[in-house]
């Protein structure tokens, strides 16, 4: 019998070997090649063809929409966008065993004893590139639906090791679809996040309708804040203390319960430092709000202290008294002006770290949003919500399984600021890219997309052509308008794979594909390629870019004058020899097509 592992060469062996020993001994496990994984990254190389009939302005294009598989558009998208995604969402297959899971790859092998593995290897490797676009303080957010969730949660952490930040929860529909086996109703679905160290949320604006300056402290507005933590006296013995105000020379006993939240001097040991205040130092600074007017007893004796325990008679938060016979050091209390109220903490406005406040992970059903009492909550529709959408644009029930905008607006509109760039590679009818021109027109923003959609044709129906026909019109009229809804404005340019053999990228990449190649590296936006011009450029105030089809006397000629006017230019040639030896100023660098670009891909001219 012939052995799977004939086919590789002893170094080949050795790695596998190498990295089976490098493997995780507990985590998520599948079937999966490494070998072939790393061959399917530069066996060829990806280039991008411009469709300006379908795209939608006439350039230069701020947006992309790319027909393809989103493997191959990953790829590319990682020599050109590396390090530059704020915020990634995908609303990836599901693995539900359903028989449309049309995404072509040709990598996973079909025989996979664990019937899950070339779910978890399509999304492996898709992942892997992902991580490689997400900026610094980038975001990825992935829907999935409750069964799913485990797996894919664990294939996160392998993928994305220190990047989990948690998850949102929320409805998806109204009805509820009964598993009849349990007589559990589903209706909820995930949004898992993983981020980078410098990200965060932009959260909602705090209301501050309880600040005022009833004592016009020159510090600012102020209100009264509990100075209490949620842990026992016995979970911290050293916040648990007596409290006494200075001017009154009154008491005030801990909660057993809630100790306090500021430790006291009296309690630190030699050279202890504290990230806050003492408890004296804001009594001092008069940030502890002791009680104005309040009863105040004394007991003269223990007996009568145990007395009034055993009644009730003593101070109270809520229904609990905070003076008990089990606590220890009754006898303290003796003979003491005891407050029955509680002290408070003077909290100014002015020293709030955050104006806003934290996003909550449960999302609020739209029909729900009257019942909750914060004026600021992440709201969303259910997919009804979704196909209602697209169904509104189409005049038809188009596209069965959008997620609805509202969802997706308020994710984006949390992850990305208004000017960066957010990517769907799973854009399916266009619900992220919409969700994106109309928060720019809500808010005045400059945020742009990259979307990634497959045709899903099938062997049925090889015409079948989604990203075109569905995601490109959508996102179209959405931009221009509607039935009687105004166009948000915008663009996009339609953009096709085209995979190039390694050893054919000198002979079949055209002009065009390297244009649009070496703006998208540079620039926010790109141009199309003019037939007519020798010379194609792109010049800003931090630089200019140029790309010579040809050397000519008046190329030389016209790149001098444009290396007088920028601080620094680029020139992109396939005769870099000939330009150097023709062109010596000073800040002008010269490279050499293909080799740049393949370089850059990660294979070999």
């Amino acid at each position: 019998m012939t052995s799977k592992y004939e086919r590789y060469s002893k170094e080949e062996l050795v790695r596998i070997i190498e990295e089976r020993d490098r493997k995780p001994k507990f985590g998520l496990v599948w079937e999966r090649d490494e070998i072939d994984h790393d061959r399917s990254l530069n066996q060829d190389f990806i280039a991008l063809d411009l469709l300006p009939e379908i795209s939608c302005g006439d350039g230069p294009w701020s947006n992309l929409l790319i027909e393809g598989d989103n493997f191959d558009a990953l790829r590319y998208l990682r020599m050109t966008h590396a390090g530059r995604v704020k915020c990634i969402y995908i609303d990836p297959p599901y693995n539900t065993g359903n028989k449309d899971f049309i995404y072509n790859d040709r990598f996973v092998d079909k025989d996979d004893l664990y019937k899950h593995s070339k779910w978890l290897e399509f999304m492996h490797r898709r992942l892997l590139l992902a991580r490689d676009l997400l900026a610094e303080d980038g975001v990825l957010l992935v829907s999935i639906n409750d069964d799913n969730r485990a797996k894919l949660e664990l294939l996160l952490d392998q993928t994305l090791p220190g990047m989990r930040l948690g998850s949102f929860v929320w409805r998806t529909r109204q009805g509820s679809n009964v598993d009849q086996s349990c007589f559990l109703s589903v209706d909820h679905e995930h949004v898992l996040v993983y981020g980078g160290p410098g990200f965060e949320f932009l959260g909602y604006g705090k209301s501050y309708g309880m600040y005022s300056n009833p004592d016009k402290d020159p510090k600012g507005d102020w209100r009264p804040d509990n100075l209490t933590l949620g842990f026992s006296y016995q979970e911290r013995p050293n916040l648990y203390y007596p409290l006494r105000d200075p001017k009154t020379d009154i008491f005030y006993p801990p909660n057993p319960d809630r100790i306090w939240v500021y430790a006291t001097e009296e309690r630190l040991k030699p050279g202890q430092r504290l990230q806050a205040k003492t408890m004296e130092e804001f009594i001092a600074t008069g940030q502890i709000l002791f009680p104005q007017e309040q009863r105040v007893e004394v007991w003269y004796s223990l007996a009568e202290l145990k007395s009034a325990i055993e009644s009730g008679d003593v101070p109270k938060t809520g229904k609990n008294p905070v003076l008990r016979l089990d606590l220890p050091d009754l006898e303290f209390w003796v003979g003491k002006k005891v407050g029955f109220n509680r002290p408070a903490f003077k909290r100014y406005k002015a020293d709030l770290r955050n104006l806003n406040q934290p996003v909550s992970s449960w999302v609020v059903p739209t029909s729900e949003q009257k019942k909750y009492e914060a004026d600021n909550s992440f709201v969303s529709g259910t997919n009804q919500e979704g196909a209602k959408a697209v169904a509104a644009i189409f005049g038809t029930k188009t596209f069965n399984y959008a997620k609805p905008p509202s969802l997706i607006k308020e994710l984006v509109r949390q992850a990305a600021g208004e000017n960066d760039l957010v990517m769907d590679f799973f854009a399916g009818s266009g619900t992220t890219a919409q969700a994106v021109l109309e928060l720019n027109r809500e808010d005045g923003g400059n945020r742009r997309f990259v979307m990634v959609s497959a045709t899903e044709a099938t062997s049925a129906e090889p015409e079948k052509n989604i990203c075109r026909d569905v995601c490109a019109e959508r996102i179209r009229r959405v931009i221009e308008g509607y039935g009687d809804k105004e166009g948000t404005g915008g663009d996009f340019a339609y953009l096709r794979v085209r995979r190039i053999e390694q050893e054919a990228v000198l002979t079949e990449i055209d002009h065009s594909q390297v244009w649009i190649a070496l703006q998208l590296i540079y620039r926010q936006n790109f141009a199309p390629f003019t037939d007519t011009n020798p010379l194609q450029q792109s010049l800003t105030s931090d630089g200019g870019l140029v790309y010579a089809t040809q050397i000519s006397d008046n190329a030389v000629t016209r790149i001098i004058e444009l290396a007088a006017t920028v601080p620094h230019l680029t020139v992109y040639t396939w005769q870099p020899g000939l330009l150097r030896n023709r062109i010596n100023v000073e800040g002008v660098t010269i490279e050499q097509i293909p080799h740049y670009l393949v370089s850059r891909f990660g294979g070999a001219a």
